[in-house]
């Protein structure tokens, strides 16, 4: 998910004592912000999508239908492997392992899905992500943060000011933005249609 020995070790250790450490699979506020996220998405299909962060991929199940090619990447050798296995009947989707931002793959991408990640990075890796979303999010693409509002003891960052950053380095507008008590999702696309108008018809 993330560079550098310590963030290494703390996933490292969290999937040692499970292999759904944020009980993704069984919470109800882990699949309503699932539904969510899939929600607020403002195209029905994209053709190539980037999730970096994505650890037993509960997540990336979910965005493989509104796919037709998906790349999802984490930290962790133990996340990578058991998000493979949850997506291992679906051809279209490869799981990496990759210390983003850094190890950032080629290419241009009509999604990147940042969930749930980007409050782990310190501000050098933040300002490293922001430079390879801005670098590699196709034209008229979409781009998708999803984060945890409360603190996170021992990280730096929190939902809110991890967004705020985002919002105000990333130069591209906003199209849709949602928060509650626990949870804030930004949607930015430089394509300012609606949905209805997306569909042109």
């Amino acid at each position: 998910m993330i560079g550098g020995p310590p963030a290494r070790q703390y996933f490292d250790g969290l999937y040692a004592q499970s292999d759904d450490p944020w009980l993704l699979r069984e919470r109800w506020y882990e699949r309503r912000k699932r539904a969510l996220t899939l929600a607020m998405l403002p195209d029905e299909h994209y053709v190539r999508a980037f999730e970096p962060g994505c650890a037993n991929g509960e997540l990336t199940a979910a965005l493989a239908p509104r796919c037709g090619a998906l790349l999802a990447a984490d930290l962790s050798e133990e996340a990578v492997a058991l998000a493979r296995r949850r997506v291992a009947h679906l051809s279209h989707v490869h799981v990496e392992r990759r210390a983003v931002p850094d190890d950032w793959p080629d290419g241009r991408f009509d999604l990147i899905v940042i969930s749930e990640l980007a409050y782990y990075l310190d501000p050098a890796q933040v300002s490293r992500l922001i430079e390879r979303v801005t670098a590699t999010l196709a034209p008229g693409g979409t781009l998708l943060a999803c984060h945890w509002r409360r603190p996170i003891e021992g990280w730096s960052y929190t939902g809110d000011t991890i967004h705020a950053e985002l919002m105000d380095k990333l130069a591209i507008p906003l199209l849709a933005h949602y928060q509650d008590d626990d949870v804030v999702i930004h949607v930015l696309s430089s394509n300012a249609a609606s949905i209805h108008q997306r569909e042109g018809r």
